[in-house]
C-alpha cells in the first residue's frame, strides 16, 4: 500500500481511517476537504484544484479520503493501488454527521477547513446523503470491482468491519 483512495458517504468515517492509517504506514494523509476549499471556506478555483490534485497523485505515496469533482475522483482510482470504500448505512453515515455537528459545540472537527461553517456543512451532508443512493450502490460497487484488477479493494460496511480493518493494518 502506497497509494490510497477511501471513499464514501459523508459521515462514514474516511477521515478517521485515513488519519489512523497514515499514522500506522508512515504515508502522507491529505483530505479533500482541505484541498477543495480555501482558508475562508470558499471553495478553491477548479483549475487551482486540478493542479493541486494531480501534484498529489504525482507523488511516490499517499492517503487520499474524500470523493471531490467525479473526473478528480476517477483519476484517483485509477492512480491508487489500493481502494478502501467505506459503505456503512445510511442511518449510521446520518447520526456520524450528528454526532460531528454536536462535538463541534465544544471543538472544531479536527481537520476541518479554516473558516468554514461546521453547521453549513452539516447541512451540506445531509443534503448530499439525500442524494447518495443514486451513486453509492450496487451498480457503482461492480464499477469498482471491474476496475480494480490490479488493486487491493475493500468495501467496509460496519464501524466494527473499520476497526478489525485499522487493528489488522497496525499488526502487518
Amino acid at each position: 500500500m502506497k497509494k490510497i483512495a477511501i471513499f464514501g458517504k459523508p459521515g462514514s468515517g474516511k477521515s478517521t481511517v485515513a488519519k489512523r492509517l497514515a499514522a500506522a504506514l508512515s504515508i502522507e494523509h491529505y483530505a479533500l476537504d482541505m484541498l477543495q476549499y480555501q482558508s475562508n471556506g470558499e471553495p478553491l478555483a477548479r483549475p487551482e484544484f486540478d493542479a493541486a490534485h494531480q501534484g498529489l497523485l504525482m507523488k511516490p505515496s499517499w492517503i487520499i479520503d474524500g470523493l471531490g469533482p467525479l473526473s478528480a475522483f476517477n483519476e484517483r482510482i485509477h492512480a491508487a493501488d489500493t481502494l478502501i470504500y467505506i459503505d456503512l448505512p445510511y442511518w449510521q453515515s446520518y447520526w456520524l454527521v450528528t454526532k460531528r455537528l454536536l462535538k463541534a459545540l465544544w471543538q472544531k472537527p479536527e481537520g476541518w477547513p479554516e473558516g468554514s461553517s461546521v453547521l453549513k456543512g452539516t447541512l451540506q451532508s445531509y443534503k448530499t446523503l439525500r442524494r447518495c443512493p443514486a451513486f453509492w450502490n450496487d451498480a457503482f460497487w461492480q464499477q469498482l470491482v471491474e476496475k480494480s484488477n490490479d488493486k487491493k479493494l475493500y468495501r467496509l460496511c460496519s464501524l466494527k468491519a473499520l476497526d478489525h480493518f485499522i487493528q489488522h493494518q497496525l499488526i502487518e
